[in-house]
């Protein structure tokens, strides 16, 4: 608690021009100190409760609790099925007292299903670790005690809030057309979004996300012409699949790099014969060092800042397939699963400086952009082609996805304040 005397301090110099007075800015920073235990509780409550993406029962069963903290604040919250992607829906809720609507993204899944041994919420001090902690149930508590704060100090009455947590994700639902298709409309009636995935820290600094890169996968499969070894880059069997694979995949490492993009190679398999499952996940093959590979198989990633820079790297890469050795063949696809990218735009710069004004206010550092190449994709993609958007309002932690995930319970205080006060000066339009 030992930034709360700065916090107090630097409300005192507010003045007339701010979005909500400095008294009722007092009182929100007041009320998150006083319900941190309470927040830390809920924590402890939706961490335990299992939400792996595939774990449908247990995503609902998180947003039924997070149902019960937003109904006493006077929003209208419903659920949306969403069944015909096999995943189980999305949480919205809806408080409109007027002004810009401000949209709050997060998510209710976890990576980690219910066979995962990391299960348990466990605290030491103002540490914290547990399955989904930070990434995304730390963001779901900033935003339900920033609302309660807000409540608190009269500023929520009169706002237009959008809360809007998915259940997939960690792993979207098919189509995903169908599985982002509320999330892009409230992104398209909204003023504002804030996507409360983790705050980005570095050596004790907290910065602004005011970009995230996409994430698209590809699958290339390869063939050649299968036959003894000892005619192998002849003019009957030519080169075969794994030396097609090999020229592709070392022309995509030299023809393609510019600055934000990355193109990962996650899984590879050739020989005679070579199959993928029907996940995309495992590949396996067979073979003998004197036959000539008959087929080979890749899959990977394709990571860009902006629409632009995706549409230019995907044309070069099939142009790089398109290049055949003798008696070769090669296919590449890319999923119908990418996340597009949160380009960095003036309006979304404009957003973090807003963002500033709160951190001077409250007495905070003022946060530099972050590197957009370190951060993963995230939902707020999906809403920024149509609204000014910033992201990282969540909590602080580290090891997102891994056993051993942890947040910064400290953190907590800090981001529901800035959030809260945040939320209530651009509803407000001032």
């Amino acid at each position: 608690m030992r930034f709360i005397l700065p916090l107090m301090l630097g409300l005192t110099l507010c003045g007339p021009g701010l979005a909500q007075t400095p008294e009722a800015e007092r009182t929100i920073v007041s009320t998150v100190v006083a319900e941190h235990d309470r927040h830390i509780d809920l924590l402890e409550r939706i961490v335990n409760q299992n939400s792996g993406t595939l774990n449908l029962a247990g995503v609902r069963a998180t947003g039924e609790r997070v149902r019960a903290e937003l109904e006493p604040l006077g929003f209208d919250v419903r659920w949306i099925d969403m069944a015909e992607t096999g995943r189980a829906g999305h949480l919205v809720a809806t408080h409109d007292g007027g002004g810009r609507n401000i949209l709050l993204i997060g998510h209710l899944d976890t990576v980690f299903e219910t066979d995962s041994p990391f299960q348990t919420f466990v605290r030491d001090g103002a540490r914290a670790t547990g399955p989904g902690i930070g990434d995304d149930k730390g963001g779901v508590v900033v935003i339900i005690a920033a609302l309660r704060a807000m409540q608190a100090a009269g500023t929520l009455e009169g706002s237009n809030v959008t809360v809007f947590l998915t259940g997939d994700e960690e792993r979207p639902g098919v189509p995903l057309d169908v599985a982002r298709r509320d999330l892009i409309e409230a992104g398209r009636v909204a003023d504002y979004a804030l996507e409360f995935e983790n705050l980005a820290t570095e050596g004790g600094a907290e910065f602004g996300t005011i970009a995230r890169r996409s994430a698209a996968s590809w699958t290339l499969t390869t063939g050649g012409v299968t036959g003894h070894s000892s005619g192998v880059f002849n003019d009957t069997l030519g080169y075969g699949a794994i030396y097609e694979m090999a020229r592709i995949l070392d022309g995509f490492r030299r023809e393609l790099p510019e600055p934000n993009l990355t193109y990962n190679v996650g899984v590879l398999a050739g020989g005679t014969p070579a199959e993928i499952d029907a996940d995309g996940f495992r590949v396996q093959a067979s073979g003998k060092t004197n036959i000539v590979a008959e087929t080979a198989i890749a899959r990977g990633d394709l990571r860009t800042l902006t629409p632009e820079q995706d549409a230019r790297a995907r044309a070069r890469m099939e142009a790089i397939v398109g290049q055949n050795l003798a008696r070769t063949t090669a296919d590449l696809v890319f999923g119908d699963d990418g996340y597009p990218p949160m380009a960095p735009t003036p309006g979304n710069l404009a957003l973090l400086e807003r963002l500033n004004a709160v951190n001077r206010d409250l007495g905070l550092p003022q946060m530099s952009p972050f590197d957009p190449a370190r951060r993963g994709a995230a939902d707020s993609g999906f809403v920024a082609a149509d609204v000014d958007t910033l992201g990282g309002l969540g909590i602080a932690g580290g090891l997102a996805h891994a056993e051993g995930e942890w947040v910064d319970l400290d953190s907590l205080i800090r981001q529901s304040q800035r959030a809260a006060v945040l939320i209530g000066r651009l509803s407000l339009g001032e």
